[in-house]
């Protein structure tokens, strides 16, 4: 009787990967929001909340009741304590876009993505390996990260003699999205808090309006008289600042959220391609 060769499969052959995990750290995830909201009661308090900014300022440390604001910026301080925790979202805005701005430049890498998988293909094209690798240290982003992972295990591969090329492409295939599902965690990090503050900022500000409607009425009704009008109509004022506040913090964090989500999509995109380049490549050019 023949003896029947063992068959070896692609999970065998990889038995271990070249893709190592992105190191990163959750330390501003869980500063960033306590510092921006403290920052934000400090610059309602001392900065819109400056006692010599008032024609009647009032006492107390925490939260001082001070009255006849002298400009514009002075009244958001009226507007109550709902004002510090708005502004520390538009801070948490500014700090988490900073971070996924260079976060994500960095991930998009050296030059044009689509440039560089043009330039793979044509190295590959000439079965030179080597020279594709070394694009992918040029490029220095996610999908030269991605692709780099593929053309190592392409280039073990294609010396490879126990596989069929069907689980040569398999492995190539797995290896790509072994090293997606790496890359992709570090992109998509930390965007939960600008798609939360979308929708959290405005009702924290609506909170905040109610807030001063009530209390806004309650002087009203306490106060009566020729005054009360006068006190109703800035009480409004004060209570609207939330308002306007809060729209501004929303509006700023929708529009980087979907800056950034488009950037990422680029780079997704890209990564797709590489997967598609390196198996394309290897089923015709390794048959």
């Amino acid at each position: 009787m023949a003896e029947t060769k063992p068959t070896v499969t692609a999970s065998a052959a990889k038995a271990s990967t070249s893709v190592q995990p992105q190191k990163s750290s959750n330390i501003i995830s869980l500063i960033a929001p306590i510092v921006c909201i403290v920052a934000g009661y400090l610059i309602w308090r001392f900065i819109l909340g400056n006692p010599n900014d008032f024609t009647k300022p009032g006492e107390g440390w925490f939260w001082p009741q001070h009255r006849g604001p002298k400009g514009a910026w002075n009244r958001m301080y009226e507007g109550g304590i709902i004002v510090p925790i708005l502004i520390g979202m538009f801070l948490m805005v500014l700090v988490f876009s900073i971070e996924r701005f260079l976060t994500i430049n960095r991930a998009t890498g050296r030059g044009s993505i689509s440039e560089f998988i043009r330039k793979v293909q044509y190295h590959l094209a000439n079965r030179n390996v080597d020279a594709a690798l070394a694009e992918c240290d040029k490029q220095q982003g996610s999908v030269g990260n991605v692709m780099k992972a593929g053309l190592r295990r392409y280039k073990e591969m294609i010396s490879n003699s126990e596989l069929s090329t069907d689980q040569k492409v398999l492995a190539i295939q797995k290896e790509v999205e072994e090293a997606t599902s790496l890359e992709l965690p570090m992109l998509q990090k930390n965007l939960v808090f600008l798609s939360t503050i979308t929708s959290a900022a405005t009702l924290v500000a609506l909170l905040g309006t109610v807030i001063g409607m009530i209390r806004s009425f309650a002087s009203l009704g306490e106060s009566g008289g020729a005054g009360a009008a006068t006190e109703l109509a800035i009480g409004i004022s004060e209570a609207l600042y939330n308002t306007a506040t809060g729209i501004a913090t929303a509006a700023f964090a929708l529009i980087m959220y979907n800056i950034f989500t488009t950037k990422i999509d680029g780079i997704t995109y890209g990564i797709d391609e590489s997967g598609f380049t390196l198996t394309q490549s290897f089923a015709s050019l390794y048959k």
